[in-house]
């Protein structure tokens, strides 16, 4: 006998395994009504790191998503900081790779005491990097 934290059943787990086959094996919805289907993105949805979530959307000017995802991530208290202990606090909060990456790759003598230098430094790093 199993015992664990489970809330749903073996019967309604194999049941919602069901229902998932269709979509898994046709890569578009199954459902014959439309609102059961999950809503498509909004215009103002939240980026994501060098990407809009929503393919066909203009990013934001690169500062301000940087920053956005820096903050979202770190928040007030890492601060004073190097890039190592950044990286540190990235990962455990499973900040996107790109990201993580991008704080890495800067100099590791430099300290950063706001969120909005630090964005100043991963902008100005992959703009270097990319032309």
């Amino acid at each position: 006998m199993q015992r664990g934290s489970d809330r749903l059943n073996v019967h309604r787990d194999d049941e919602m395994k069901h229902e998932l086959q269709g979509l898994l094996r046709s890569g578009h919805s199954t459902r014959s009504e439309e609102w059961h289907d999950p809503e498509p993105t909004a215009e103002d949805d939240p980026e994501i790191w060098q990407n809009p979530v929503a393919q066909g959307r203009t990013p934001a000017a690169p500062m301000e998503a940087v920053r956005l995802e820096l903050a979202r991530a770190l928040g007030r208290t890492s601060f004073p900081a190097g890039p190592s202990e950044l990286v540190g606090v990235l990962l455990d909060k499973h900040a996107p790779d790109g990201l993580v990456e991008a704080v890495r790759q800067l100099p590791k003598k430099e300290r950063y005491t706001t969120v909005h230098e630090l964005a100043e430094a991963v902008v100005g790093m992959t703009e270097g990097a990319g032309s």
